[in-house]
């Protein structure tokens, strides 16, 4: 299928998404978003595939269209949020890695914070600069930045709206590495995702996502579910299987 402002490339099991909006630095509008969703809702349904990446290339995404924001009232507003979108992403139940080269800015920064794991090189400028335009981040940056790297920095990254560099955000815990070629260590990572067992993986994410959404006690009681729930799939009988006769396991995704 071919997007207006995506280009899909799935390769054995892994599907590279890159935003492809170059003329506007990749910031998003309301239709992108739309249309990012019916990629993912596609990538959800194809069983081939097991990773995806997220990429802009020379910029991931510098923020929003403001322009489409200007003249809005609140509903407006509301309806324009990208929140139902980035949290149907968040929940995606396959592994999601962020690639950012240049601006993670705004609405851009709050899509990669829905990413599982997060790859950048130096060029990388992560921020959420919104309190400059009298407003503030309506996309979940308020609560999944707090949560990454702690309520401190988060506020004063959103209360200041300075971005910060590669280096911070490495030093920060918002980015897990910093590489020359980020979009190659993705690859990589994807591979190496690709080979474990998917049931697992997604229950995994499922319960680690819920740890924030929940109080410990319930969370715990749904992880023993998502838990047992593994032994109903051929993958953890060969999982467990190889590793007693000391041979490398092959996942099937049952």
């Amino acid at each position: 299928m071919d997007y207006k402002n995506f280009i899909l490339d799935i390769e054995d099991s892994i599907a590279v998404v890159q935003i492809n909006r170059p003329e506007a630095l990749n910031a998003l509008s309301r239709d992108m978003v739309l249309e990012l969703e019916q990629v993912f809702i596609t990538l959800e349904a194809d069983d081939a595939v097991r990773v995806v990446i997220l990429t802009g290339g020379k910029h991931f995404a510098a923020g929003a269209d403001i322009k489409g924001m200007l003249d809005s009232n609140p509903e407006q507003a509301r309806a324009f949020s990208f929140r139902h979108v980035f949290n149907r992403i968040e929940a995606f139940p396959k592994p999601l890695i962020g690639v950012v080269s240049g601006f993670a800015l705004g609405g851009g920064m709050e899509l990669a914070l829905v990413c599982d794991l997060r790859i950048a090189d130096n060029t990388a400028k992560f921020g959420l600069p919104e309190i400059n335009l009298g407003i503030f981040p309506g996309a979940g940056g308020t609560i999944r930045l707090p949560r990454l790297i702690g309520v401190g920095r988060a506020k004063e990254m959103i209360f200041s709206g300075m971005p910060i560099n590669a280096e911070q955000a490495l030093q920060y815990g918002l980015i897990n590495k910093i590489v020359d070629n980020p979009l190659e260590e993705a690859k990589n990572t994807a591979r190496m995702l690709a080979s474990k067992p998917p049931v697992a993986l997604k229950h995994a994410k499922q319960c680690i996502n819920m740890a924030f959404d929940t109080d410990a006690q319930k969370a715990i009681e749904f992880e023993s579910i998502a838990f047992s729930v593994c032994f109903a799939t051929s993958d953890q009988y060969e999982g467990m299987k190889a590793f007693t006769e000391k041979r490398k396991p092959n996942f099937m995704g049952k």
